[in-house]
């Protein structure tokens, strides 16, 4: 690909006047011929991007309208229907931004149909990005970060949607502060602390709009802004395909085509906000009347990233205990630790957990196909089931009126699929991977069925099939198999086991290798594999032994 690209002369222009100045032409012109891969699975990381950018511009407008406070007012205004009603001040902003400020119900809309957009993107971005290994050595840090930005967009949510202090978000908050209290000893203080004083306090609206507005945004935009730096610094993964290999970046370059390509998704993304929010209307407070503590509304969901603490909850028996003078509430300290732990704790552990178990400490640009992986994408997919087991149960109100089942008979299901759905989707799913490398295999040793059916002279009907080209044996070629290390009862020569397969930590190395190694001969004759024979296409089954490997050297990182 040339280097050479055309510069507008207004863009030349302003660029020498700055360069002139700043001397920052060298460093930004390596920036626009940068390469990035180009797949349709990597955009979804940039509907996370602008949806957070659309939610700065529209949470600044409501920010000139919304008044944080609990000071008590009798509402009259244009909604007629509470006309006389004493309400909050944060609640009466909140109406008079629907029904008062012009485009102000547009814009409060947006702003919510973008934060739900926000977190499922992020979801669904870290979803490929796990099934796909992405997170693989050298990109563990921004692995964690996709966590941290994950986290902080829970509370985010969480303090956003409570802010109207109408009777949804005051019911989600009754459920946050039993959530704080239910921490040993602490919980109480915590409680105490952030809502002033017993519930509902006067100074919970307050604070959550100085955290909603202020600190957790600040520490999203320099999280994705150390995000984006570790990416470009890094550069990008990308898919296997032909010619691509660990020391090489096929794409195009930013300038002018991800500029463009960038500038437009957004757009795009604002229309689709900007429709959803004409035509699908989401939290009509007007409906649910200002917060009372001595009321509560059945169907009460929260928005859907914080489904799962809601289901955990309502699944979770009574439980606690008495100790040393303390109330331990099980019930309440189980669903709100719990479920977070195992899907947000084990995420930040993957990726060095699986590092030690197969020994693989090489840089990996090329993404996995997640069939190649089978244990990889059987235990995502099990996290999946867990996850929406919660998030059913968060609704089972709903549900058992909608299925006109009991509603304890929905709770008792959910406790059952809580444990039997996780382990049946990861059986189920390891078998489909391991089905669909049989599949690879059928394919590269007998081609790919044409549909033309031939006679022969014999009188015996074939179906015609052609060999894959060049494009499709480099997707089916990059598997990396990791080496195994020794079996539990192999010893060398003077009968003395191998270091790796000593002790308790030793042996359950040896089994997660074991089940990491798992997979079908595929042979590509090495075609654009970008790992090399010797390590892409070794037939490692899950009960061969072989000599110990690291998998990697660890050098130094592959250049663009």
């Amino acid at each position: 690909m040339s280097e050479n690209i055309d510069i507008p002369k207004a863009l030349s222009g302003t660029g020498s006047w700055l360069d002139d100045r700043f001397h920052g032409a060298r460093g930004l012109r390596v920036f626009m011929r940068k390469v990035f891969p180009d797949h349709w699975s990597f955009m979804l990381g940039e509907i996370a991007l602008w949806s957070f950018v659309i939610l700065l511009l529209t949470g600044t407008f409501l920010a000139f309208f919304f008044v944080p406070s609990t000071a008590p007012v009798v509402y009259h205004g244009s909604y007629v229907k509470l006309n006389g009603i004493e309400m909050s001040q944060a609640y009466q902003s909140t109406l008079n931004i629907s029904f008062d400020i012009r485009g102000g119900l547009l814009l409060r809309e947006i702003h919510h149909w973008a934060a739900d957009l926000f977190m499922a993107a992020i979801i669904i971005h870290m979803l490929r990005i796990f099934f796909t290994g992405a997170y693989r050595k050298p990109r563990e840090v921004n692995w964690l970060i996709g966590i941290a930005l994950f986290t902080l967009g829970l509370l985010e949510g969480l303090f956003g949607y409570s802010l109207p202090d109408d009777q949804l978000s005051g019911a989600g908050l009754r459920i946050f502060e039993g959530a704080l209290q239910g921490i040993p000893i602490v919980g109480t203080y915590l409680a105490f602390f952030l809502f002033g004083g017993p519930f509902p306090g006067n100074s919970i609206i307050p604070r959550m709009y100085i955290i909603h507005v202020l600190l957790i945004p600040g520490l999203i935009l320099a999280l994705i802004t150390a995000h984006l730096f570790i990416m470009v610094h890094q550069k990008h993964t990308q898919m296997p395909g032909k010619d691509v290999t660990e020391k090489n970046v096929i794409g195009q370059p930013f300038f002018p085509y991800f500029m463009a390509k960038g500038g437009a998704w957004f757009f795009f993304i604002f229309a689709a906000l900007a429709l959803l929010a004409t035509f699908a209307e989401i939290n009509p407070i007007w409906l649910y009347g200002p917060y009372t503590p001595v009321a509560i509304s059945s169907a009460s969901q929260p928005d859907f990233y914080m489904g799962i603490l809601e289901g955990a909850l309502r699944m979770m028996p009574a439980w606690e205990w008495n100790f040393l003078g303390h109330t331990i509430s099980f019930s309440v300290l189980i669903p709100f630790a719990l479920p977070l732990t195992i899907i947000l704790g084990g995420a930040a552990f993957w990726p060095f957990f699986e590092q030690w178990a197969t020994g693989d400490r090489s840089w990996h640009n090329v993404n996995d196909r997640p069939r190649n992986a089978p244990i990889r994408t059987a235990t995502g997919m099990a996290v999946v089931v867990f996850y929406g087991v919660l998030w059913a149960e968060g609704a089972n109100d709903v549900i058992a009126d909608y299925t006109q089942i009991p509603l304890y008979t929905v709770t008792w299901i959910s406790r059952v699929l809580i444990f039997v759905g996780p382990a049946v989707a990861f059986y189920v799913t390891r078998r489909i991977c391991l089905g669909l490398q049989r599949q690879d295999k059928e394919l590269v040793e007998h081609g790919l069925e044409t549909g033309i059916i031939r006679q022969l002279p014999s009188g015996e009907f074939i179906e015609v099939e052609r060999p894959l080209d060049e494009e499709e044996l480099a997707k089916l070629g990059v598997k990396t198999v990791p080496a195994l290390l020794p079996a539990t009862e192999a010893v060398d020569e003077n009968g003395v086991p191998a270091p790796q397969t000593r002790g308790v930590m030793g042996r359950a190395r040896v089994i997660a290798n074991r089940a990491f190694a798992e997979t079908i001969v595929v042979e590509t004759n090495g075609h654009g594999d970008g790992h090399g024979p010797a390590e892409e296409h070794a037939a490692v089954g899950a009960g061969q032994a072989e000599l110990p490997g690291d998998g990697g050297d660890g050098e130094e990182p592959p250049g663009s």
